[in-house]
């Protein structure tokens, strides 16, 4: 009689064991499913300057590094509808490479990504900063774009006919939080043939400029703690004084960044964007979907 009572519980057990096992290997397929498709990587896309062919002389033309208004426009509308995180240099600093900070609740699933913009043109202005404003507006979510100037190309406040950024129109976006404003050395010299005093007043002019600028704005400093290099290029001597006085560099390799296998905080990789690169590419590059050779390998 026992026996028989033994082998019913069993029996009954048999099921609900199966059923719980069964569940166990679901959930970790998903897992395994999941984190395969999360990659530590963040895509950081370059842009110069932004044209806009309904309002440009043939002057605006020139140059395969500008990119057109109404394209770079489709690129950021669909980045806000897709809930992308714009980060600036201090959050991806802060938050994914040195993991200072936690990231908050609003932040800890979404989609990362950066724009940055290299020179200081005044199309910035023109072209892209009515488009924050726009997209502001409509969707009351705000882009962040980082811009890396050279304080020694600044247009002086009675320029008129300068191609470069003001002090006053770097001074409006950042007030406004459009804009984070780093390093691109001070006059964007090719820092591999500067003799060291010269390489080192390049980092820090640019700095002390590019603060001054902001200075009643900018309490903290997060201004000109972070740099570009001019033409992506450095050396071991280049790499040492700007990491002196900088807290994170960044170069043109088109390469996505892989910030699990980022040791060196000197060397984060950006893809260039000109303007044979359509809005489906710059898309698919924010997904992570870049050519082979694009990201970095640990």
């Amino acid at each position: 009689m026992t026996n028989n009572n033994e082998n019913n519980f069993l029996n009954t057990q048999k099921p609900k064991t199966f059923s719980a096992s069964l569940a166990l290997v679901f959930i970790l397929f998903f897992t395994i499913l999941n984190t395969g498709n999360t990659e530590p990587i963040i895509p950081i896309l370059g842009f110069h300057g932004i044209i806009d062919p309904k309002a440009s002389t043939l002057r605006s033309y020139k140059g395969e590094m500008n990119y057109q208004r109404e394209d770079l426009e489709k690129l950021l509308e669909y980045l806000v509808l897709n809930d992308y995180w714009f980060l600036s240099t201090q959050d991806l600093y802060s938050f994914f490479l040195k993991k200072s900070h936690k990231i908050s609740a609003e932040h800890r699933n979404k989609k990362t990504i950066m724009i940055s913009f290299d020179d200081g043109y005044k199309t910035v202005h023109t072209n892209l900063l009515p488009i924050l404003y726009k997209l502001e507006n409509k969707y009351r979510r705000r882009v962040k774009v980082v811009l890396f100037i050279n304080p020694g190309s600044l247009a002086s406040n009675n320029s008129v006919n300068s191609v470069h950024l003001g002090c006053q129109e770097l001074r409006e976006g950042f007030k406004k939080g459009f804009y984070d404003i780093q390093s691109h050395g001070m006059n964007h010299k090719n820092l591999t043939n500067l003799p060291r005093h010269q390489l080192v007043n390049e980092l820090l002019q640019a700095r002390t400029e590019l603060r001054k600028c902001t200075q009643d704005l900018d309490i903290k400093q997060t201004v000109a703690s972070h740099f570009a290099y001019p033409y992506g290029a450095y050396t071991k001597q280049v790499k040492y004084y700007v990491s002196k006085y900088y807290l994170s560099s960044y170069l043109y390799n088109d390469k996505i960044l892989n910030y699990a296998c980022l040791k060196d905080y000197h060397v984060i990789p950006r893809l260039m964007v000109n303007r044979q690169k359509s809005t489906q590419q710059l898309i698919e590059m924010a997904k992570g979907l870049h050519p082979i050779n694009d990201k970095e390998k640990c």
